[in-house]
């Protein structure tokens, strides 16, 4: 072995010194490198490619666990299987070891006079944390177990740096930033990103049940727009010019309803270049999706059919407790208009949905920030961020939100001064937001004037004029509705998991020291 595979590395962004058993300089750490130097200057291969497994460990349990002892004694199948060694119970002549793939969990019986002196000598060389690759049949313990009695065993891959003894001794921070040590260790983090796929599929399934196109729309966008968010800058070198990665899909989503197609979604990746929660990541995914044809009711009743049938498809029921709190899809989901909410659940006086002296001086009673600055629906948007969101647990629709804080909604044909627009919201977090689309190219561009000269004051937030969006209105977009659906947070209510960086494979973490 070389010198430098005798030289255990300090993993990057790591501390140098969080437990002694990950420590650079700890023995367990040594005995192990040196260990493995040995192995490979006696010709053992420690990194092989030619074991290949024939059988998954939850395919094994399905088949033969409801088997009684003696039915084992009939039996003339051998099974091939691999995994990670992940405990050892040592009695000499004989061990009991666990071994773990990407289905489960099984027990291997290795003894003395079942192998032969050289497979048995390997398999004493043998760490927790190494992958194995074992043949055998099986049989069913003295308690009930059921386990491979190993007739030969090969080394797969040889582990260098020694697993936690439990993942309880795993900080959430070592969890995040060591993903794969947090799949080995954790089977609820399995469940949950194995959860998430489900989800995903089952969305895509429904979508293309109603005549859905899924399509990919750009990820570097020439102007950020969809959203009111700060965006994350580049430069095209070949190009020389600069790019920002996209916000959102919307506008060239909407650009293909102007090009004659009539159902499309895109399940996406949005980047905001904004801070880190409980609920927001700097890179999330999003279902975005518009309908020609269809005003924003009509997305209410395809989002509660959406969600029910991900839901019954994934978890097999409807209700069930997010965070010790109980939640009940079962249709009809409650609507409350915007400033209805901001009185009725928000406490706020009826002056304040309507002035925005009043609606600063609420909003400063409860805490909320500074304001001077702000149109009455940024005002009325804090107040309802502070003092309604929380309490809104069962399935809830805010409707008709203000103009001035939907830059891309239609109007609401009673009040122009309110929209077309609901987001949905499940226990204290907005789920989705929808609106009727606004398709009037003349009122759009007046609105992308007025949120240009709201960035040239300073907000960055505010959306840029995107002239070519326009200019596609004006070739006409039919009357429509869109919505996007907050895919982690979905699947954090459906996994039952408090933040988002529970339900992102490789959440987005501060440098270590910072």
């Amino acid at each position: 072995m070389s010198e430098e595979l005798r030289q255990p590395p300090c993993p990057p962004d790591e501390p140098r010194s969080r437990r002694q058993d990950e420590d650079e300089d700890s023995p367990v750490i040594k005995a192990r490198f040196d260990k493995a130097g040995e192995m490979a200057e006696a010709g053992l291969k420690l990194y092989p490619n030619a074991f290949r497994p024939k059988n998954k460990i939850a395919d094994l349990r399905a088949r033969f666990e409801g088997l009684e002892h003696d039915d084992f004694e009939k039996m003339e199948d051998v099974f091939v299987a691999a995994g990670r060694i992940m405990a050892r119970r040592d009695y000499g002549k004989s061990v009991f070891f666990d071994l773990a793939d990407s289905t489960g969990r099984m027990q291997v019986y290795i003894r003395r006079q079942s192998v032969d002196e050289a497979t048995f000598a390997l398999f004493k060389k043998l760490d927790i944390g190494d992958l194995a690759g074992v043949t055998g049949r099986l049989f069913k313990t003295k308690t009930g177990e059921l386990t491979i009695l190993a007739e030969a065993l090969e080394l797969v891959t040889k582990s260098l740096w020694p697993l936690p003894e439990k993942f309880h001794d795993m900080s959430a921070e070592m969890r995040y930033r060591q993903r794969y040590v947090d799949l080995i260790m954790n089977e609820d983090s399995r469940r949950v990103f194995l959860l998430r796929s489900k989800i995903v599929s089952a969305i895509r399934e429904f979508m293309a049940a109603r005549d859905y196109v899924e399509v990919e729309t750009p990820m570097m966008h020439p102007i950020p727009g969809g959203a009111a968010a700060k965006p994350f800058e580049t430069h095209h070198q070949a190009l020389d010019r600069d790019l920002y990665l996209r916000i959102a899909p919307e506008l060239y989503l909407k650009r293909l309803l102007v090009g004659g197609f009539d159902r499309v979604f895109e399940l996406n990746r949005c980047f905001r270049n904004e801070g880190l929660s409980l609920q927001h990541n700097p890179e999330f995914t999003m279902m975005e999706f518009y309908q020609a044809y269809a005003d924003f009711y009509d997305l209410m009743d395809l989002t509660e059919e959406m969600f029910l049938y991900v839901a019954e498809k994934t978890l097999g029921r409807t209700s069930f407790n997010y965070q010790g709190r109980p939640v009940n899809l079962a249709r009809p989901w409650a609507r409350l208009k915007f400033k209805e909410a901001l009185v009725e659940l928000g406490g706020a006086p009826e002056e304040a949905a309507q002035d925005l002296d009043a609606a600063r001086a609420f909003l400063k009673s409860i805490g909320g920030e500074k304001s001077e600055q702000d149109p009455l629906g940024k005002v009325q948007a804090k107040i309802f961020d502070l003092a309604v969101e929380p309490k809104l647990i069962n399935p809830t629709y805010i409707t008709h939100y203000p103009a001035d804080i939907s830059p891309l909604a239609r109007r609401n044909e009673a009040d122009a001064a309110l929209t077309d627009r609901f987001e949905l919201f499940i226990t204290g977090r907005e789920l989705a937001n929808a609106f009727s689309e606004l398709n009037d190219p003349l009122d759009q561009r007046g609105r992308f004037l007025a949120q240009a000269a709201e960035r040239a004051a300073g907000d960055e937030e505010s959306m840029y004029m995107d002239e070519d969006y326009v200019r596609a209105l004006m070739y006409g977009m039919p009357p429509a509705a869109g919505e996007g659906v907050g895919i982690d947070r979905l699947v954090m209510l459906l996994a039952d998991v408090p933040s988002i960086k529970d339900v992102i494979l490789f959440p987005h973490m501060r440098a270590v020291g910072r």
